[in-house]
């Protein structure tokens, strides 16, 4: 996510390093690279101009403190900025109603009808919510095919008339049967077009005259840089929709949509898509964008993350295992599966400061896991439940039936072993010794990094 932006800004804050102060010399020098920087990124030539002219205008006869030096002064400020230009403040989703009545909008190939589960998804498992899924594109018979599918697959239900050409009354009518059954979010999915054109916008605009929807939003593929702004002020001419929820930024190495759509529309972006499972989706926070574009990564975001996963029961058994010395490979399993929850690991070391800087070039698997559940998958309950049986006969079958190199059984074992006595050293207060123990050897390589 923004990889090549956060390489380009870094290496312009890397004119100001071994200057005791800021000038002006110094300043334009770095803030043209920063300015072409945003243009590479496919942000709009004026706004990144008037970026850079504010920067400037901050930075110039600014006092650099004791403890900054004018790099870092100058990155605080383009933080900051940045942070303004994607909105400012987090921006919640209006849920007044009853039913809240939610409208997607946007063009056909957006990721609209997969970001509509993916909301019903979060407001079901995060607010509490009971929503129901509504089937608008009368012209698309597999759009409705795969919102059924969706909804199956988060277990939500969704309505739809397939023989009923008309979108207001496909819309009025779903609104009646919420109220009727219980429904206290309505999500509406609406037809999209490969462009924006008249008829889709009539439409549009029809369905949300009758419905006066309480939000309005508007989703857009963040991998269309300009094109995806241009085509957000014409649907808010029309619409005036509420906020924006940009899709595929996960495969957006630029990052143009997300820094220059606020100032154009003035409308905030709300939620952003990182993947194509139905959790992959995240509340936009503008300060922790700006913070992961440069390089500083986003620490609350992981907490939040991993705070989710954590199950109090699980982790008292857990420990229990771990003072008696019963910790098992099932065990570790169980872990593993939390990790994975939180996330891809790509996604999950970007949010970790210096971490996505330090491992640019190392290539980490989706599925970063895999080879450690193969290895694990291939022993026996008794080999999972006591590794201390594990000799080299039993490693040699392990790997066999796990298609790995012995050398990746033994590797695993180590690492099994290294956590487990760190754990019970945390859990015993140990922290001295756990230094010691940490001391000279490093970390252990990561699964799934090449």
């Amino acid at each position: 996510m923004f990889d090549n932006l956060t390489d380009k800004l870094d290496k312009a804050f890397h004119i100001l390093k071994g200057h005791g102060k800021i000038t002006d010399v110094n300043v334009a020098d770095t803030l043209k690279e920063v300015r072409r920087a945003l243009l590479d990124a496919d942000v709009n030539f004026k706004i990144a101009k008037d970026f850079t002219t504010r920067v400037k205008d901050k930075a110039i006869g600014e006092n650099v403190l004791t403890t900054l030096q004018p790099g870092q002064l100058l990155v605080k400020l383009v933080k900051d900025e940045l942070t303004e230009l994607m909105g400012g403040d987090v921006a919640g989703v209006n849920l007044s109603g009853n039913p809240t009545v939610i409208l997607m909008s946007g063009l056909q190939g957006s990721g609209k009808t997969t970001f509509s589960g993916k909301l019903a998804n979060f407001l079901k498992t995060k607010k509490n919510k009971k929503p129901l899924l509504v089937a608008c594109d009368i012209y698309r018979p597999a759009a409705i095919n795969q919102l059924h599918v969706v909804g199956d697959q988060i277990g939500v239900e969704v309505y739809s008339e397939p023989e009923n050409k008309n979108a207001v009354s496909i819309a009025e009518n779903a609104i009646k049967h919420a109220k009727a059954n219980g429904f206290n979010v309505v999500i509406i999915d609406t037809a999209g077009r490969l462009a924006v054109d008249e008829e889709m916008m009539n439409e549009i605009a029809n369905v949300h005259k009758a419905i006066q929807p309480h939000e309005t939003l508007f989703v857009v593929d963040a991998m269309t840089g300009q094109d995806a702004v241009n085509t957000a002020k014409a649907f808010n001419d029309r619409l005036n929709f509420d906020g924006v929820i940009l899709t595929k930024l996960d495969g957006d190495t630029r990052g143009g949509a997300a820094i220059s759509i606020k100032s154009v529309v003035n409308k905030p972006i709300k939620f952003i898509g990182t993947g194509e499972k139905m959790d992959a989706i995240d509340v936009f926070y503008p300060s922790r964008m700006a913070e992961r574009i440069l390089g500083m990564g986003d620490v609350v975001s992981l907490v939040e993350r991993a705070q989710e996963q954590y199950d109090e029961e699980e982790a008292r058994k857990i420990q229990k295992k771990i003072a008696k010395n019963e910790f098992g490979f099932d065990d570790f399993l169980a872990q593993i599966q939390q990790i994975k929850k939180m996330g891809s690991m790509k996604d999950l070391v970007g949010m970790i400061p210096g971490a996505g800087k330090a491992l640019k070039d190392v290539e980490i698997e989706d599925d970063a896991f895999k080879h450690v559940e193969a290895i694990i998958q291939s022993m026996t309950p008794k080999e999972r439940s006591k590794p201390a049986i594990i000799d080299v006969k039993r490693k040699t079958r392990i790997a066999k039936g796990a298609g790995r190199k012995i050398e990746e059984v033994n590797q695993l074992m180590k690492q099994f072993d290294q956590m487990s006595k760190m754990m019970k050293m945390m859990q015993g207060g140990g922290g001295k010794k756990l230094m010691q123990m940490m001391g000279g050897k490093g970390m252990p390589s990561m699964p799934g990094m090449k």
